[in-house]
């Protein structure tokens, strides 16, 4: 009896076993078995897998084969002096009397026409290499204008091996601009790329980056979109910029060459490279890359106009918003610029803009920071009225603004030089936070550049106070404190009083540079002495 028993377990555990070896489901619902073959299964799944990888490396040939025909190669030739360089105080040079009287003839020659102080005769040299996208069948190439700066004779060499001299339509250099360049070339039937919408991007996407990396043309680079929206901050090269950053190698190079999406459309100009250190000649995965949509306005300007001309508002902002300044204008996270002052006559005084106005939208454009805002200002139409969204008070508020011109002059005339330093006679006043004030006399106000100001001049501050680590210095006009206007030494002293409650306090100053700004200050207590 006990054999049977042991038998009969022997056979149901080799039963459990196969069924388990062939994949056997048991249904106790409807007592069927259900075969299932794991290694079949396997086998279809790694198939349907491998031809989604054909399908998409194919898509990725196919849209690379489209794009390439349409970057181009750009060389450059340049003027340089042919006249040696020479010692001071050495009026032979290298040469000795002998050789100046009967040596070659063009030497002496040269010799003769600087002491008759003609100028020296000149010759091309290669300025360098670098890439360009054809934009339109009839030649027009959106490029960078570092490629082109400086160059004397410009070369467009196609991937068919076709070369055409280039004429210069119109730049807009660096370091006032956004450093592109808009070249022609005379051709028809050009094979050119389609213009992508940028704004449509995604961190996280797919590009891919076409140039002639080291000379090397129709190289091409995989990456994604690493982020969106860097600023001026992060790259010095430019000011007007809104830059796509990605990990699509990008070398010396490939500047002015072709950053597209996977339809094959044009997004972006490639622009720099970065390290830690700033622009660099070598890749790390951090390139940067000119939207196509303020590309494709800065070069409609420069072919209708022959100049960019951008829009103005005539304010001065915070860069960005700590989450201390948000929570004081009644913002739920930072975003937004705040505005710090309000030039004078300028379309934002006109249009009702006010200090301390946090602008958070633009024509129904989200602001994301004041660099954003002045981005998406310089790009808007000279003379159109946009809708602008702020927040006042703690309450959103909408003004139409008409925006006016943005020019060396305007500018010249907001820039104040920073006054010499200044030390109190004596300590006076009121210390709160590390900071000693006093108020305004004439003296002070002529000094400092606070002429037809209010406010309490700061005479003292304290190292390591709650006040230097806010940034104020001894100058600096304290002119509001939580948005309350102070105009004397006495109401300083009762609105400290009245917000002794805060830890964080809002003030308003206006730096001794001429700078205004709002900080935040611990409050550490106010001592009277």
């Amino acid at each position: 009896m006990r054999r049977s028993n042991s038998t009969k377990w022997i056979i149901s555990l080799v039963l459990v076993a196969l069924l388990i070896a062939v994949g056997v489901t048991v249904r106790l619902d409807n007592h069927t078995f259900t075969t299932q073959t794991a290694i079949g299964q396997s086998r279809g799944d790694f198939s349907q897998d491998f031809e989604y990888l054909e399908r998409a490396n194919r898509a990725f040939i196919e849209v690379v084969n489209r794009a390439k025909p349409a970057v181009v190669q750009i060389t450059t030739t340049k003027l340089v002096s042919a006249r040696p360089s020479q010692r001071p105080f050495d009026f032979f040079g290298d040469e000795d009397l002998f050789e100046y009287w009967f040596g070659p003839r063009d030497r002496r020659n040269r010799r003769d026409r600087r002491e008759r102080n003609e100028p020296d005769e000149q010759r091309e040299v290669p300025g360098g290499l670098g890439s360009g996208v054809i934009v339109s069948e009839d030649g027009y190439i959106l490029t960078n204008n570092h490629v082109i700066e400086g160059a004397e004779d410009i070369k467009v060499i196609l991937p068919s091996g076709r070369e055409f001299d280039a004429e210069v339509i119109g730049r807009d250099a660096g370091a006032q601009g956004t450093d592109l360049a808009v070249l022609k070339i005379d051709g028809e039937d050009l094979p050119a790329l389609t213009l992508g919408n940028s704004d449509d991007l995604q961190i996280g996407e797919w590009v891919i980056a076409v140039g002639s990396p080291f000379g090397l043309a129709q190289t091409v680079t995989r990456g994604m979109v690493s982020a969106k929206g860097r600023s001026v901050n992060d790259i010095s090269i430019v000011s007007y910029a809104d830059f796509i950053q990605t990990d699509a190698a990008i070398n010396r190079g490939n500047s002015g060459g072709a950053l597209i999406n996977i339809r094959g459309e044009l997004i972006g100009i490639n622009t720099a490279i970065a390290t830690g250190g700033g622009v660099s000649q070598g890749n790390v995965g951090v390139g940067f890359a000119i939207p196509i949509n303020l590309a494709k306005h800065i070069m409609t300007e420069l072919i209708d106009k022959g100049e960019v001309e951008r829009g103005w508002l005539g304010i001065q902002f915070e860069p960005d918003l700590s989450y201390e300044l948000a929570e004081k204008f009644g913002l739920d996270k930072p975003h937004g610029a705040l505005v710090t002052a309000v030039i004078k006559n300028s379309p934002a005084e006109k249009g009702g803009l006010k200090r301390g106005d946090v602008i958070i939208e633009i024509d129904q454009i989200p602001i994301r920071d004041g660099l954003h805002l002045r981005n998406v200002i310089a790009g808007i139409t000279v003379g159109k009225t946009v809708g602008v969204k702020v927040i006042r008070k703690k309450k959103e508020k909408s003004l139409e603004i008409k925006l006016g011109k943005r020019t060396a002059e305007v500018l010249a005339a907001v820039q104040d030089g920073s006054p010499p330093p200044f030390t109190p006679d004596e300590e006076e006043g009121a210390a709160f936070a590390g900071l000693r004030v006093r108020d305004l006399t004439d003296a002070d106000a002529e000094r400092y550049g606070h002429e037809d100001e209010t406010g309490v001049i700061v005479v003292g501050v304290e190292r390591r106070s709650a006040a230097t680590k806010a940034g104020i210095k001894v100058g600096d006009l304290i002119q509001e404190i939580e948005n309350e206007e102070i105009t004397s030494l006495e109401e300083y002293r009762q609105r400290i009083k009245a917000v002794t409650n805060e830890s964080k306090i809002l003030l308003y100053v206006k730096h001794a540079n001429g700078r205004p700004e709002y900080v935040t200050l611990a409050n550490t207590g106010l001592d009277d002495k």
